[in-house]
């Protein structure tokens, strides 16, 4: 039998009859009229092919059909009360999840602290960093993934997004580096030899086409997908890196680089959180974001 052929409201009916065994108080049970009830008991009886329901001196019992029912019928009524029940606030304690977040290492070395004390509260929960990539949007729609961080421009209209900071570019070279004896000028930087940070693997990028816009172009001899990996090579050669002030703030005096300004007007540039609206009402997912939101809060004020 077809599911659009059956009358689902007949489902809590079927469960008071098989459960008071009297039509008079099943009736009572989910607030119908016995005439109305004993309706319902008729659509059953032709529905299950079962009379369900039979005298017996002066009351009614069950058939035999209608004893092997009642478990079934139970199990099946806590199943739909679990479904369609709300969530109600989530507990992370009780979270037993994998969290697929697709990002770049300059995400996770500033988030990372923050996010490990975030979980500490979820002991079963695991969070899995993937690296960034050009089709984030779209992995994003097959759920193959739960979250991306990154920098974005055109997403499908479907996604969400939402701010997570604000950064920009700095230059940085290793103590004792020739470019220090003078000021850093749009030609020196461009006929400098550079480390280049492709997160995505993609060529080129903004500070390129700014360089070109003013007539310039410069030298990539590295490129990394990695801002660590740029910050330790930029530490031991005589190539500088542009990267985040966020990072350089953190690991340049430890490394033993210098930092300048870039030479370039350039804009600064902020980094999303964006996610399937699959997942707006899911309270764990929720807390995913929050907790990166926690994360990038406490580094803002730990300075």
């Amino acid at each position: 039998m077809r599911l659009s052929a059956i009358d689902l409201n007949l489902l809590p009916y079927l469960h008071a009859l098989l459960e008071e065994g009297s039509v008079s108080a099943a009736a009572k049970s989910v607030g119908l009229s016995p005439t109305a009830m004993s309706h319902a008991l008729a659509r059953l009886r032709v529905l299950l092919e079962d009379d369900l329901l039979v005298r017996s001196g002066r009351s009614m019992v069950l058939t035999e059909r209608a004893e092997s029912l009642r478990g079934r019928v139970q199990k099946t009524i806590e199943d739909v009360r679990a479904t369609m029940r709300p969530l109600g606030p989530l507990e992370p304690s009780r979270l037993e999840r994998l969290f697929r977040v697709r990002t770049s290492d300059h995400v996770v070395h500033l988030a990372m602290a923050g996010m490990d004390e975030w979980f500490r509260a979820a002991p079963k929960a695991t969070l899995q960093f993937l690296p960034i990539r050009a089709d984030d949007a779209e992995v994003l729609r097959s759920g193959s993934i739960d979250l991306a961080i990154g920098v974005y421009r055109e997403l499908p209209p479907e996604i969400r997004r939402r701010d997570l900071f604000h950064d920009k570019f700095v230059v940085l070279v290793r103590s004792g580096h020739d470019l220090l004896k003078e000021p850093l000028t749009a030609e020196r930087y461009a006929a400098a030899s550079h480390i280049q940070v492709a997160t995505r693997g993609r060529p080129g990028g903004v500070i390129d086409n700014r360089l070109q816009a003013l007539g310039h172009t410069r030298h990539i001899a590295i490129a990394v997908p990695y801002f660590q990996t740029a910050l330790e090579l930029a530490s031991t050669s005589n190539h500088l890196v542009t990267i985040s002030k966020r990072l350089a703030d953190r690991y340049a005096a430890r490394l033993g680089l210098e930092a300048m300004v870039l030479p370039i007007e350039m804009w600064g540039y902020t980094v999303e959180m964006i996610w399937h609206p699959r997942h707006d009402g899911d309270p764990a997912h929720a807390w995913l974001r929050k907790g990166f939101i926690e994360a990038i809060a406490f580094v803002d004020r730990e300075g």
